[in-house]
């Protein structure tokens, strides 16, 4: 079986804010619709950040959000800070977990006095509760995804304690019969109970597939970092690039077509091991 590919021919897209010209068409690909949302990565303009509580020198793009018809287990932003910008009280919810990954840049993330100091690649798991606060440690500043989910716990089970990785570390787990075609970088442990989350990286080499509607019940959030593909979404294709991010909900079928040159990679978020909530 061939190795995964390289982490020596990643990338991480990074939007750049700005405004369109007066002379661009207004048509796009934007899609919001009751099974799932596509928000292109020329939406991402200086008019529809976000400023949040107890930050400095930040801005955020919101891609997603519990809300009816929308999604339901978790939020997800794109944060940009200035050189020195950051937090000493970022999350203001003792409920939600977080994770954060770096796709520019430098941060620091001080967990229970420690400092920890995450480059481009760089992954943190946050607990619920955990005392932890961020910089922008290099002078061009740093962006990052920060995804947050309210923790369900579980009699029974301990809580997850907190991690920091880096993807270039983590070698991709080929999926069966691709021959490496289709790979997964997983940052949690799959087999540990005690998340109820998952982020991973997934990669398609060009021409690769997944062959069928996947219909499942994880709700799912995915950020296109590098090349373009096509995907299926209910009965529906759209064509995908790097800066892009879907919601699918919780059993929308997906299934898609790698495009090229390069590989077709999406940070991938969803719900995993509980229960269904019951009303």
């Amino acid at each position: 079986m061939p190795p995964a590919p390289s982490s020596t021919a990643q990338h991480y897209y990074v939007p750049k804010g700005g405004l369109p010209p007066q002379s661009q068409l207004i048509t796009g690909r934007a899609m919001f619709t009751e099974a799932f949302a596509i928000i292109p990565r020329g939406v991402l303009s200086d008019i529809v950040t976000s400023a949040l509580p107890f930050w400095q020198g930040a801005r955020f793009w919101v891609l997603a959000r519990p809300m009816s018809g929308f999604s339901e287990t978790f939020s997800q932003y794109i944060v940009e800070l200035e050189s020195g910008g950051g937090s000493d009280r970022p999350e203001t919810d003792p409920n939600a977990e977080g994770a954060i990954f770096v796709v520019e840049g430098q941060v620091s993330i001080w967990l229970d006095g420690s400092e920890h100091r995450m480059d481009e690649g760089g992954f943190c798991y946050l607990p619920a509760g955990a005392d932890w606060s961020i910089r922008a440690t290099v002078e061009k500043g740093c962006v990052f995804h920060w995804i947050r989910k309210r923790y369900q716990t579980v009699a029974g089970l301990d809580a997850p304690e907190a991690f920091f990785a880096n993807e270039r570390d983590i070698p991709a787990t080929p999926m069966p019969q691709t021959d490496g075609a289709w790979a997964t970088t997983r940052f949690m442990d799959p087999a540990d109970m005690r998340h109820d989350m998952h982020v991973t990286i997934v990669t398609l080499q060009p021409g690769a597939v997944i062959p069928f509607d996947e219909t499942h019940v994880m709700e799912h959030g995915l950020y296109v970092l590098q090349g373009k593909g096509v995907y299926h979404l209910n009965q529906q294709w759209v064509e995908v690039e790097a800066g892009d991010f879907m919601w699918l909900r919780a059993f929308c079928p997906q299934a898609c077509y790698a495009g090229g040159p390069e590989p077709f990679r999406y940070l991938l978020y969803k719900d995993v091991n509980r229960h269904a909530q019951l009303p």
